[in-house]
């Protein structure tokens, strides 16, 4: 396979949603029946990504508890005779899948929790997803870029339109249009304000990156925030390797925020096969 490994930054605090996150990572705050990572680690197993790099701070055991055996709960249910319980238990972590946990210990930013991974990354193209940004594309956001990658072999970043005023959120790129979906990046800015910004592609949280990033992020100076920052690292790397920037098919959901959160859970309720029709009928009940 092209990319084998990815990196998950799983290390921040969740303030936008305490006391919810006061004792859990935001990443494992479910989405229906699922908690956000599994949905990431999903993605990146369905792009043939086959060993999960999670760069945690303290108060995260949960999400390794989560990616590991639990022996009697599995137990419990084999004695139960809830074969099919146990598999969606099982299917959590494929045999043929390794999950590695990496300390951040201080929350210096994104290009940091990155760098935090290089030794495990090695010399080899990597991707990063962050669990915040529930993707659902057919086939998955993923996969999508690492078609894209073997085309290119250059770095790929998954971008979308966003609203002149919500510039501020993401990181903005500009460049000439390869074709309807890929843009060769000539420059990168980190939330600049919608008068400065040089488009309204944004980028959204999965990146497909040559190890050549490491680097630039290693030798950057604090950015935006006083934090180490990956579209620095990225910005950089554009002066010595070509970066493309890939509209994706598919929908967003920034679950970074309680409104995106809630959105996902009605969107992946109307669409789940268990719960979908009877949710639907619930929801036109209601007198909105």
């Amino acid at each position: 396979m092209l990319i084998k490994k990815a990196i998950f930054p799983v290390a921040g605090l969740g303030t936008r949603f305490l006391p919810a996150t006061k004792a859990q990572p935001k990443e494992m705050l479910p989405v229906v029946d699922k908690p956000l990572i599994q949905y990431a680690v999903e993605e990146a197993y369905a792009a043939g990504v086959r060993e999960m790099i999670f760069v945690t701070g303290r108060h995260k055991r949960p999400i390794e508890d989560h990616f590991d055996m639990t022996f009697e709960l599995e137990v419990a249910l084999e004695q139960a005779g809830k074969a099919e319980l146990l598999n969606v238990v099982r299917s959590v972590k494929p045999p043929d899948m390794e999950c590695i946990y990496v300390r951040q210990a201080q929350a210096l930013g994104l290009g940091h929790a990155v760098l935090c991974g290089q030794r495990l990354v090695g010399n080899e193209p990597f991707a990063v997803l962050l669990a915040d940004d529930l993707m659902v594309g057919e086939p998955p956001v993923l996969q999508q870029m690492v078609e894209q990658f073997s085309e290119w072999r250059a770095s790929i970043l998954a971008v979308q339109e966003v609203p002149a005023e919500h510039t501020r959120r993401y990181g903005i790129v500009d460049g000439n249009p390869v074709n309807d979906r890929v843009v060769d990046i000539t420059r990168i800015v980190e939330k600049p304000a919608p008068e400065d910004a040089p488009s309204r592609l944004g980028v959204a949280g999965r990146y497909i990156l040559t190890p050549g990033v490491f680097h630039e992020i290693a030798t950057q100076p604090r950015g935006v925030g006083g934090e180490i920052q990956l579209t620095d690292g990225i910005a950089s790397l554009l002066r010595r390797e070509k970066v493309f920037a890939y509209r994706y098919k598919g929908q967003r959901y920034d679950c970074g925020s309680k409104e995106g959160w809630l959105q996902a859970n009605v969107e992946l309720a109307l669409s789940h096969p268990e719960v979908g029709a009877n949710f639907r009928g619930y929801l036109k009940s209601l007198s909105l």
